[in-house]
């Protein structure tokens, strides 16, 4: 199955902001995952709309992860986010074989077993164990803000 690049994005977010219990920029998530900062900011506000993060404006604001996302099935988030589309649309433009086609059915069963095998997943696995060392290097702090060396 396909996940839309901006479902992909947002899960990358949640994965990089639950490595690291901390407030982090939209901006700062930007250039970690190597995305403009004009679409991880549509990113995140999606993410708040749909209750996975926090947000707060000002200095010592930034993004932060919902009360109990990290125990969410990663199936339970993908529904969220990509909403109730099926793997085709046999409406636009109207398919001449909708009235005796049986790929629709066959492909919103396969669609449930692609969303059932994630609802075994946790948000909390996928940042514990072998990926963490990778996320945790992403969650360290920009370069431009730590201190300059001694004797400097």
């Amino acid at each position: 199955m396909y996940l839309t690049q901006s479902t992909d994005l947002a899960l990358r977010v949640l994965m990089l902001l639950g490595a690291r219990d901390q407030r982090r920029s939209a901006a700062d998530l930007a250039e970690r995952l190597h995305v403009a900062p004009q679409h991880m900011a549509k990113i995140v506000q999606r993410l708040r709309g749909h209750g996975l993060v926090r947000t707060s404006r000002g200095r010592g604001g930034g993004v932060v992860l919902g009360d109990g996302v990290l125990e969410r099935s990663v199936g339970e988030i993908v529904r969220v986010l990509e909403g109730p589309a099926e793997a085709v649309d046999c409406d636009r433009p109207p398919c001449p074989l909708r009235d005796g086609c049986r790929l629709r059915s066959a492909l919103r069963t396969a669609q449930e077993a692609f969303l059932a095998s994630l609802n075994q997943v946790r948000l909390q696995e996928l940042v514990t164990g072998p990926p963490e060392p990778v996320l945790l290097s992403l969650a360290l702090p920009s370069p431009a803000a730590s201190p300059p060396p001694e004797g400097s």
